[in-house]
């Protein structure tokens, strides 16, 4: 009897050991461009072009090729290239540069600025709020296509890629044109735009924020 016990269960036994197949990570939707984040350790200090590097969290030193139609931001200002401080850190979406190992950097988005400087002793202190607090999140997503369907909660957009892609619209989505904030009301069907975006609790992407004009145009 002790015989059959031991029959009867070594099949359970041996399936309870096998380890489960670890889970699938999820796939970035498509037409997501490359974003990487980190220091910037050095920059050239010509504002119409020239090249950035930038170290990983993974120690992996990347560069960049800039110029004017790289789209640059800090604490919700423009700016140029040669105004990025180093040891920064930096958010860079990039495209490949045909023929070249270096990236043309489309946005640099500075996500923690350095530190003020000290005050000087018996200087007048100055009102300071940390960067945070009027940062608009910070979207790990980003998207360039042509807006497809438009209405006042989500956009739909044909990707570079020649994918569908459906994006919800926030009451605090800043809209960009050629540098410039406007109104949501400037966004129309047919325009060719670049969205950082991230993901809700429901798993639902969202704008932070929408792109167009002259820094959008080809190489």
């Amino acid at each position: 009897m002790r015989a059959l016990c031991v029959v009867l269960l070594s099949p359970l036994l041996s399936w309870a050991q096998v380890p489960a197949a670890p889970a699938a990570s999820a796939a970035p939707p498509p037409g997501a461009l490359p974003l990487i984040v980190g220091i910037l350790l050095e920059r050239d200090a010509q504002a119409g072009s020239g090249e950035f590097s930038v170290r990983t969290t993974g120690n992996q030193v990347l560069r960049y090729q800039y110029d004017r139609k790289t789209f640059v931001e800090r604490e919700d200002q423009m700016i140029d290239v040669p105004r990025l401080q180093p040891g920064e850190k930096v958010e860079v979406v990039s495209d490949k540069l045909p023929g070249l190992l270096l990236r043309y950097a489309r946005t640099i988005h500075v996500v923690e600025p350095l530190p003020p400087p000290p005050r000087p002793p018996g200087g007048r202190p100055r009102p300071y709020r940390a960067s945070a607090e009027r940062a608009l999140p910070t979207g790990n997503l980003t998207f360039s296509g042509v807006v497809f369907r438009l209405n006042g909660e989500r956009l739909v957009m044909h990707t570079r890629e020649g994918g569908e892609q459906s994006i919800l619209l926030r009451q605090d989505t800043r809209y960009l044109a050629d540098g410039g904030i406007v109104d949501a009301a400037e966004l129309k069907p047919n325009m060719r735009v670049f969205v950082r975006a991230g993901k809700n609790l429901y798993d639902q992407v969202e704008a932070y924020q929408v792109i167009w004009g002259t820094i959008l145009e080809p190489r």
